[in-house]
């Protein structure tokens, strides 16, 4: 299905609605008191109802407005928030994805997208669903009519404080045919007149003034009732003109307005007045009479005089309203006036035409290093100094357009939260998922072919490693397993480390399943690393049973697969009874490296720079391996090294013009350390990756190759590979065309 531009931003709108949603409901999981992921999930029914009514699919309306009319009612204290309603909760949240995948793919035109075609197996299981929650549900019954019909018993109990009411009748107020006890019968129907003060509002000096059909009585009311102020306003409704009316909230009702306020949509909120009409901590009198008030002291003032008095303040000085919600009102209009800010800053780019950009950035820096190899065999000197500009502004040019794609990769670790709640519900575990560095940035295209091998890892952890709580306490550990998750950057790679504290893994069992299997044979020597790793091998798993999360084997080749096309590598940690910590190490982007650019006979070749430690000169009489004594490993500085020559990796054609230097380039993968032997060092350039094709994907400890300014080819080396082939001392080419 094509979907216009307006659908396509509806389906991506929603997708992160949802996801914001489920983060909010594990996170009441945690914290049932949790107020603002209790207002997340209100606010993206609330924006998905909305939204979906624009397109007519009317059955994600009627569907997401019951569930927001049930938020609301647990956001009003009128349900509980239970853990098992949380668990109904988070399947409404997937069958609303399902009701938008299903209507995004329908292909439905005018009414037909949202009415009365909605597949039966997705009516059925939406009813089931209110049935649930204890729906159909009604709308929300108001507060007024709670408060007006006290004998239906579905009012809330009487608050323990009390409103504080102040009346001035005016002196006509008589003459109008004003009772002001009718008034006060009226609000003592309302609730209970706690307390009520009589003042006369007449000088007691001059009774020669009094006037018999004047009005000059004045009420302070300590009243006590469950309505809102919006009701106890409308007593007074018909004696607005004579009568000045302040109304001054208990202190059950200002935590109300406060929160009220917190949970406002954005596209609520307007001016501090109208905002505080909405959530009901002002009556409309009050605002008009306080604009008033605003309007006529501006009158007064001279031309220069200081700005007028903020509305807030009059409220104040009105008795209208507290300090405490006036505030609250303007830190909500400030957040999202930020918030729209913010959200002006941003645009929606679709991801073909990045990649798009981020390929022509690619061959301007083949341009660039092209331009300079020529200029210098030209011996343009004054075309340097502009040659040099040109490299400074394709550098930055690169740096920006890669940084165009750099996403945290908390938005693809935040999703393994749900996957670690479904997977302990399912085998009964206690498992607490901890998740630092996620503000750390990656490759948006890595992150989303990183999502199927960490799925993989974790649900491993969370079934091969985290013990059950009664296997975990006889162990003498706590019921809970933790789960830690952390990302961070390490010379130009992330890494990120997945580490539990179960169970382990045990390498005698993992050795017996390989050579029950034919990996390796019960003569073969092979280090505690080296077996651990066998988890790695295609087919191996130690568990006895297969479940729905894993056991069959056919797992954990796949990660390892995945993890090296990235050009990344992954290792491997763990002890028996204590815990298994796994890390893998990825490239920041797919697209441009800083690399180092080095001559092996009459080849070229790039080494990644950010893997590259240090260059050592080797004096090539007494370097290892030089005349075949089969030594391929050299002293440094006390440190046992092992290296590769390329020449002979390569199996390159010497250049004579350089054959009596030798350098060794130590490079660094993870945790280890190796050196490559290469005849020439030609310094660090700007690296374009380009793919090998399907003739050379095989070719091990190779990631790419590289068109250099000269326009020769250089293959960019993959270290961890190198580091991988078997037979060092006699390696081939050949050898290294094994199949992964």
């Amino acid at each position: 299905m094509n979907l216009d531009n307006a659908r396509q931003a509806f389906i991506e709108e929603v997708a992160e609605l949802l996801q914001s949603m489920e983060d909010a409901l594990l996170a009441l999981e945690d914290n049932l008191q949790d107020a603002e992921s209790l207002n997340e999930v209100f606010r993206a029914m609330h924006t998905i109802k909305g939204t979906a009514g624009v397109f007519g699919y009317n059955a994600v309306v009627e569907f997401t407005h019951t569930v927001e009319t049930l938020m609301d009612q647990v956001r009003s204290g009128q349900r509980p928030l239970t853990n098992p309603l949380i668990a109904t909760l988070v399947e409404c949240r997937d069958h609303t994805e399902r009701l938008v995948e299903f209507f995004s793919e329908a292909s439905l035109e005018g009414d037909a997208a949202g009415g009365g075609a909605l597949d039966e197996g997705l009516r059925e299981a939406g009813d089931a669903l209110l049935r649930r929650l204890g729906q159909p549900i009604a709308p929300t019954e108001s507060v007024e009519s709670r408060s007006t019909d006290r004998a239906s018993g579905k009012f809330l109990p009487v608050s323990s404080d009390t409103w504080m009411i102040t009346l001035e009748f005016g002196s006509d107020a008589f003459r109008n045919g004003m009772d002001p006890l009718s008034f006060l019968r009226y609000l003592g129907s309302l609730g209970d007149l706690v307390h009520v003060s009589t003042l006369l509002r007449m000088d007691p000096e001059r009774p020669e003034a009094f006037d018999p059909e004047s009005c000059y009585l004045c009420f302070g009311i300590a009243f006590r009732s469950d309505t809102d102020k919006a009701t106890i306003a409308g007593v007074f409704e018909f004696a607005e003109q004579d009568c000045e009316i302040r109304i001054l909230e208990p202190e059950s009702e200002q935590a109300k307005y406060l929160d009220l306020l917190g949970a406002v949509h954005e596209d609520q909120v307007g001016t501090i007045g109208e905002l505080l009409v909405h959530v009901g901590a002002l009556t409309r009198r009050e605002l008009e009479r306080a604009l008033m008030t605003q309007e006529a002291e501006a009158g007064l003032q001279s031309p220069g005089s200081e700005i007028r008095r903020r509305l807030g303040e009059i409220l104040v000085a009105q008795g209208s309203i507290k300090p405490s919600v006036v505030e609250q009102a303007a830190k909500t209009q400030e957040a999202v006036r930020v918030r729209r800010q913010e959200e002006s800053h941003f645009i929606r780019v679709d991801a073909r035409r990045l990649g798009h950009l981020i390929d022509l950035v690619g061959e301007l820096v083949t341009s660039s290093a092209a331009i300079r190899v020529i200029v210098n065999r030209a011996g343009i000197d004054d075309a340097s100094e502009v040659v040099d500009g040109v490299d400074y502004l394709v550098s930055e040019i690169r740096d920006n357009a890669l940084q165009l794609r750099m996403v945290p990769i908390e938005d693809c670790l935040s999703r393994f939260r749900r996957v670690v709640r479904d997977a302990c519900q399912e085998l009964g575990k206690q498992i607490d998922l901890v998740i630092t560095g996620g503000e750390t940035e990656l490759d948006k295209t890595v992150i989303e072919r990183m999502i199927d091998p960490l799925t993989h890892l974790i649900r491993n952890a969370i079934d091969h490693g985290i013990e059950t709580p009664d296997v975990r306490q006889a162990a003498g550990k706590s019921p809970g397993g933790t789960l830690n998750i952390n990302a961070f950057h390490d010379s130009g790679h992330i890494v990120i480390e997945i580490a539990d504290d179960g169970a382990g893994l045990d390498s005698a069992r993992i050795r017996a399943k390989a050579e029950a299997r034919g990996l390796v044979k019960p003569e073969d020597s092979l280090s505690e690393e080296e077996v651990l790793r066998l988890i790695f091998a295609p087919g191996l798993s130690t568990k006895e049973q297969a479940t729905n999360l894993s056991g069959r084997g056919v797992g954990m080749d796949v990660v390892r697969r995945n993890i090296e096309e990235l050009r990344g590598s992954v290792e491997l940690e763990s002890e028996l009874g204590v815990g298994t910590k796994i890390t893998i190490i990825l490239p920041l982007t797919l697209a441009i490296i800083e690399g180092f650019l080095v001559a092996s006979g009459e080849d070229k070749f790039i080494i990644p720079l950010s893997q590259v430690v240090e260059c050592v000169e080797m004096n090539i009489e007494s370097t290892p391996g030089r005349h075949g004594n089969g030594q391929h490993y050299i002293n440094l500085r006390g440190e046992v090294l092992p290296f590769i020559r390329l020449t002979e990796l390569f199996e390159s054609r010497e250049n004579r013009s350089i054959e009596q230097r030798e350098s060794l380039v130590v490079v660094r993968f993870g945790r280890h350390r190796m050196g490559l032997v290469v005849d020439g060092l030609l310094g660090e350039l700007q690296t374009v990756i380009k793919p090998l094709g399907k003739l050379f994907e095989r070719l091990h400890g190779v990631a790419g190759a590289t068109i250099l300014g000269t326009g020769e080819i250089a293959l960019i080396l993959d270290v961890t590979e190198l580091a991988a082939v078997d037979q060092v001392g006699h390696p081939s080419t050949n050898a290294m065309l094994t199949t992964h």
